[in-house]
């Protein structure tokens, strides 16, 4: 099942791009090793979904997977061939707002070429370039 908000106060958004690099979310926090995005987009729910179970059926479901973005954007389209006007169409997908930077997937309890692997099946579905990073020591 795709990922989506519970519920929400409004049901439809303007669509308002950003093109910011990103501040927030953009360090491995959770796990050991991080996947993280170079470009922007709006990435679909069920897109994150296809990367984690591509991950977790890599490591076949040994150490932990966190997943780092959520999609809280709706994103509506009109059916094909239809006439201008009649309103706003309905929700077609949700999606998560994903500025140059954002950490996507972390991952722990894993040896580094494991889940390097795994992170790699992941950057495959995923429609941005992303790189492999690792955790960085604060001293």
């Amino acid at each position: 099942m795709a990922l989506m908000p519970k519920r929400v106060k409004y049901r439809k958004e303007q669509r308002r791009v950003r093109p910011r690099k990103a501040t927030k979310g953009n360090y491995v926090a959770f796990g050991d090793f991080g996947l993280q995005a170079l470009e922007g987009c709006w990435l679909p729910g069920n897109v994150i979904d296809a990367g984690r179970v591509a991950a977790m059926h890599f490591v076949k479901r040994q150490g932990k997977l966190f997943i780092r973005v959520f999609p809280d954007k709706p994103i509506s389209k009109k059916p094909l061939e239809t006439r201008m006007g009649t309103g706003k169409a309905e929700v077609e997908y949700w999606a998560a707002r994903v500025r140059p930077g954002t950490m996507l997937f972390e991952m722990a309890g894993v040896p580094e070429p494991t889940a390097k692997l795994a992170l790699l099946r992941v950057a495959m579905k995923m429609p941005v370039r992303c790189r492999f990073v690792g955790r960085r020591v604060r001293i």
